[in-house]
């Protein structure tokens, strides 16, 4: 069976449930592994089918280490907010030879509606390391910066997952 890897940074654990949910529909035509960025793999196997990367949008793009201490003053897991984020993490796999498709998601503030996204920073970075993006980047909405997520975005990651798992070729 086919494999996806999903790779995920979260601070208040919305960016986690989403990820969780995308595996969920991943799931419908694929085996999937699931990881925090810390717990990465630096360099991806040839087994890796489609990667998918997801975090949370800081600063209007992924998080550096100033946002993500920023994240901790405001509660965030500290030790997530102190190692490294998902930008650190798609600049290394980039450095292995292994190409699977990928697709990235984010979580990001639904108001104020502010410009920016980690998911198209990740595609972009991964896209110039020769990465062959499968679709778009997708966003996903919390409500506040800590979060719950809006109503029915776990279904709606659920459904893309499932989604990019027939996409695969």
């Amino acid at each position: 069976m086919r494999q996806a890897l999903v790779v995920f940074e979260s601070m208040f654990g919305n960016t986690e449930l989403v990820a969780e949910a995308v595996a969920e529909g991943l799931r419908t035509g694929m085996t999937v592994d699931v990881v925090a960025v810390g717990s990465a793999p630096p360099v991806l196997g040839d087994e890796v089918e489609l990667l998918v990367v997801g975090g949370p949008t800081h600063a209007f793009s992924m998080s550096r280490p100033s946002t993500r201490a920023d994240a901790a003053k405001q509660g965030a897991d500290a030790a997530t907010a102190t190692g490294p984020g998902l930008r650190e993490w798609v600049d290394q796999v980039g450095k292995g030879s292994a190409r699977p498709a990928v697709v990235a998601f984010d979580t990001k503030v639904k108001r104020p509606r502010l410009p920016g996204s980690a998911a198209r920073a990740a595609l972009t970075r991964l896209r110039r390391a020769g990465f062959r993006a499968l679709t778009s980047a997708e966003n996903f909405y919390v409500d506040g910066t800590k979060g719950p997520l809006v109503d029915g975005e776990l279904d709606r990651a659920r459904d893309w997952g499932a989604k990019c798992a027939t996409e695969v070729v």
